[in-house]
């Protein structure tokens, strides 16, 4: 059952079949051998060095799969907190504020309510994924037996840190919109998820700040609708409030708020790479000359914009293990990928959609024009959006795409780019699936459908979500 629920980047499947209780004890006590022993090589002696931290989000299964988990590190001899109910950048936060060993938040995410799962960090909050430490969890978790295991007595509390929490992330909002100098209007739809819990802790009582609520009840533990604002039909219920009038932006947050989509005052959805384009001007003009991380299938408008506001472009293949890696790397200040995750030096390096709210706010506040005139000058190239093709031989038709184009340029840091000049591309592999997801560009809408068309001949079936 361990290989069932073991994923590139976390764990994550049904509830209760595969992941269940059992599952979640001995999840648990790998996990706590194995950030326990990265602590102790890391040199750490005190007290919090054998901490983990563990919060979980909504769904009606977390509470158990949660109290099974912390069971399983204090048997393995770990002392546990108690984060309770919160969104998972909030156990981000724990880990780096109290200086624990790591931390787990149990959650699908973006997942339908049926599945559950678990979001493993180790010290300073750096992801646990395959290369990273996961595949030497579950070989751990694999070796124990709950009725076998003679119980180490870890300790256990429960701590609430929402003021702190709070306040790190006050620090981050223009104190004109603080006081009420500046005031904004702003719609979000939490999608019955975390972000219902999170906005009200930390951002109602701004005065500056009125947020019309919508989808904020998450005590039932359902969705309304499937947590996943890149979805567009996920996003009527907060159009149709946009659509009323007198609004500056709208948000959409996933089921663990650490990403979120962000529509313009007239509804429309903002490219989270556009969005990005737009935030690093006022991250750059605060820090002069700093980099920016950004994943490789973004708009080159990105790339161009961070140079034309003087500060230096970094690439990064997908996914949260490899653009934290990235940021630590090049000492970023920000990154943003278009799953509708950002990244801030701020928060360690980690993703959070209530650092991203805050930064898109304070942005917000500095604005003489709506959202939709500022993002205007980002949209400089014609997308074609991510579409995914079955193919049973992934490899061999990248290889055939490669060789279709001797005199276009290509590298394979993710995948397959591909830059020919009038249009560019890239092609990634599923991790997980028989598909590849292409995504082009180019100066016109005309170009991309034609090579979309020309491209798609080598990538096989298209499949239509």
């Amino acid at each position: 059952m361990l290989a069932k629920v073991f994923k590139a980047y976390d764990v994550r499947a049904v509830y209760p079949k595969p992941l269940n209780e059992r599952l979640a004890w001995q999840i648990g006590y790998g996990t706590a051998q194995f950030l326990l022993k990265e602590a102790a090589a890391a040199g750490l002696v005190d007290p919090m060095s054998r901490t983990i931290c563990v919060g979980r989000d909504m769904r009606k299964s977390s509470p158990a799969l949660a109290a099974n988990l912390r069971q399983g590190m204090r048997d393995a001899g770990a002392d546990v907190i108690d984060l309770g109910l919160v969104d998972t950048p909030f156990v981000y936060f724990a880990i780096n504020h109290l200086r624990c060993a790591g931390g787990v938040q149990v959650t699908a995410s973006h997942n339908p309510a049926q599945y559950n799962g678990f979001k493993i960090s180790k010290l300073h909050a750096k992801p646990v994924g395959q290369d990273t430490g996961l595949a030497e969890i579950q070989r751990l978790a694999a070796l124990v037996e709950q009725e076998k295991v003679d119980p180490k007595g870890g300790r256990e509390e429960s701590r609430d840190l929402w003021d702190a929490y709070r306040a790190h992330l006050h620090a981050f909002i223009d104190p004109r919109v603080m006081s009420g100098e500046r005031r904004l209007r702003i719609a979000v739809d939490a999608s019955n998820g975390m972000a219902g819990t999170m906005l009200p802790k930390v951002f109602d009582g701004i005065k500056g700040l009125s947020i019309e609520k919508i989808h904020f009840d998450n005590s039932s533990g359902e969705f309304v609708h499937e947590p996943n604002p890149l979805v567009e039909s996920n996003l009527r219920d907060l159009q149709a409030v946009l659509a009323k009038g007198g609004f500056d932006a709208g948000f959409c947050f996933d089921g663990d708020a650490d990403r979120c989509m962000v529509l313009d005052e007239k509804g429309a959805p903002i490219g989270c790479d556009l969005l990005l384009a737009w935030l690093v001007k006022d991250v750059l003009a605060k820090h002069p000359g700093t980099s920016v991380v950004f994943d490789l299938r973004s708009s080159r408008s990105v790339t161009e914009t961070i140079r034309e506001c003087g500060g230096v472009p970094v690439e990064s293949r997908v996914g949260h293990v490899f653009m934290k890696a990235k940021l630590a790397e090049s000492g970023a200040v920000i990154g943003g990928e278009l799953s509708g995750h950002f990244y801030f030096a701020d928060m360690w390096n980690t993703d959070s959609g209530a650092r991203a709210f805050a930064a898109v706010v304070t942005a917000l506040a500095s604005a003489r024009k709506p959202l939709s005139e500022m993002i205007a000058p980002a949209r400089r190239y014609a997308q074609s959006g991510e579409i995914n093709f079955e193919n049973e031989d992934k490899l061999g038709a990248l290889a055939a795409l490669k060789a279709a184009y001797p005199k276009a340029r290509t590298y394979e840091l993710d995948g397959l780019s591909i830059d020919a000049g009038e249009w560019w591309a890239n092609i990634r592999l599923s991790n997980t699936e028989p598909l590849l997801r292409l995504n082009l560009e180019a100066r016109d809408k005309a170009t991309v459908d034609a090579k979309v068309a020309e491209v798609s001949k080598y990538l096989g079936h298209r499949v239509e979500h």
